[in-house]
């Protein structure tokens, strides 16, 4: 079984990832998914590391409605510009992106595209018979209605909600620029045929943290240089090589033109690092300039490498300039300057379904011996697993003790069920971090073994060190390799 294979299986049989949602009506609807038990516990990990590390630079959170009246779209430029061509088959009926029929076009006149399809011939991926004569231009904004007859949108991006808090945001940072925040909550795009599960979903989990900034500290930024000696692989658009570029190196070098928008790249490529992608499988790559979206003035995506769908975008970098807060001035007729200025936008916009799916799959190892998967300190959806050898002798009063005052600090599981080394197995398929088991030696000497997911080594520890040790452990401050 491929790779990709292995980790689809496991995700739905373990119960990481069920869907499209909700399986038991008509196996459920296309682009909607439910995160089971452990996913959401992966998730949670995925989250928790995008959280602490955007705090841990800066920014502040900030949280949202995810509904927003008409208006507020028609600033942002989402009515008109947050758009795909569809075109259907003339025998099944089928709708597909034109991109996804033809990933080389770049127009976006419908009557070209029209012409394109017909002389190129292409046939309909689900029947194989039919072909495509007509293209239309389709909105992704999700409509619903407020009260009586208000007409208002699913957001489908955390990002313009932040926007709008500006004046209020100026006025907590004490007039101060620049300043950062972040919000983590769901967004909605009603994708037209979404494909390939979690990675492309109508309802998704973003997290987005905004730089708010004036022009003159975008060119000398005072965290720059604190990371000026970092690399980062870059791809610059045009390439197709991979530079790994020093921070103080990529406005000399002409990668990117402000020091502010470099060191936000890097802060984004750093977080994806954290949650134990291999570095190897990640670059940095450059949009086209001339295929910009509205609002950006440059665009780089950290990408990882997948079996499955190749290199794929986890996070999303903009330099969004003056274009956000212009606009929504403008429009609800709101002064959002600051000496004169109206401020400039930088964006760090993560998808978190796709990178916890992609991060599981990165995880999967097969060593002939075992399929399990191998986590970075700490991002296990499970820490700890408590086994009683036996459920007798008093064995399994100690393994729940032990459970219980684990529990208080860590994810963990009891597990009593089979012989030992099919309870082993069952947790290195999802790659819970460490396995404790009580023995008879445990009810005499007060000591446990503790066994390693990665190597499957062992060691006797004090139940009454237990605590600390696992929680050095899980945080990378001990080497399993030094218990004593």
């Amino acid at each position: 079984m491929k790779v990709e294979d292995k980790v689809l299986d496991l995700a739905k049989r373990r119960g990481f990832v069920w869907g499209p949602s909700p399986n038991i009506y008509d196996g459920g609807l296309a682009g909607f998914y439910d995160w089971g038990p452990l996913g959401k516990l992966l998730k949670n990990k995925v989250e928790n590391v995008l959280k602490k590390g955007f705090m841990g630079f800066g920014f502040w959170e900030v949280e949202c409605p995810s509904i927003m009246p008409a208006k507020v779209w028609e600033a942002s430029g989402h009515l008109d510009g947050l758009t795909d061509y569809v075109t259907n088959c003339n025998k099944c009926g089928s709708a597909y992106r034109v991109d996804h029929l033809m990933d080389d076009v770049e127009d976006t006149d419908p009557d070209k595209l029209k012409a394109l399809l017909k002389k190129r011939k292409i046939k309909c991926p689900s029947c194989n018979k039919g072909t495509f004569d007509n293209v239309e231009k389709r909105n992704l904004m999700m409509k619903t209605g407020v009260g009586l007859d208000q007409e208002v949108f699913l957001r489908p991006e955390t990002a313009t909600t932040t926007y709008l808090l500006f004046p209020e945001l100026y006025r907590f940072f004490r007039t101060k620029m620049p300043f950062g925040v972040f919000q983590i909550g769901k967004a909605y795009r009603n994708e037209i045929n979404p494909r390939q599960g979690v990675f492309r979903t109508r309802e998704f989990t973003q997290a987005e943290a905004q730089l708010f900034i004036l022009s003159e500290q975008e060119k000398k930024f005072e965290k720059f240089k604190e990371f000026s000696s970092e690399t980062f692989p870059l791809m610059k658009y045009g390439s197709k090589k991979t530079v790994n570029v020093k921070l103080g190196d990529v406005v000399k070098k002409k990668y990117m033109k402000t020091e502010a928008y470099s060191y936000i790249v890097y802060v984004a490529y750093k977080l994806v690092k954290d949650m134990g992608f291999d570095p190897k499988k990640i670059r940095i790559r450059q949009h086209n300039p001339n295929e910009l979206v509205h609002y950006a003035k440059d665009a780089w995506d950290i990408e990882v490498n997948t079996d499955r769908y190749g290199w794929f975008e986890l996070c999303g970098v903009h330099d969004r300039a003056d274009y956000d807060l212009k606009q929504h001035s403008k429009f609800s007729k709101t002064k959002m300057e600051v000496s004169g200025e109206i401020p400039k936008i930088l964006e760090i916009a993560f998808g978190l379904e796709r990178t916890t799916y992609a991060l599981l799959e990165n995880s999967l190892i097969d060593d002939k011996k075992r399929d399990w998967l191998s986590f970075d300190k700490g991002m296990a959806p499970i820490d700890v697993a408590v086994f009683p050898l036996m459920k007798k002798d008093g064995m399994d009063k100690v393994a729940k003790e032990t459970f219980e005052e684990l529990d208080k600090e860590f994810v963990c599981v009891y597990d009593s069920s089979g012989s030992i080394g099919r309870r082993y197995r069952r947790m290195d398929e999802v790659g819970t971090s460490f396995c404790i088991t009580i023995d008879h030696d445990s009810l005499k000497k007060k000591d446990v073994t503790i066994r390693e997911v990665s190597t499957m080594k062992q060691a006797r520890v004090k139940i009454s060190n237990l605590k600390t040790l696992v929680r050095e452990l899980l945080s990378g401050d001990l080497d399993f390799k030094k218990i004593k």
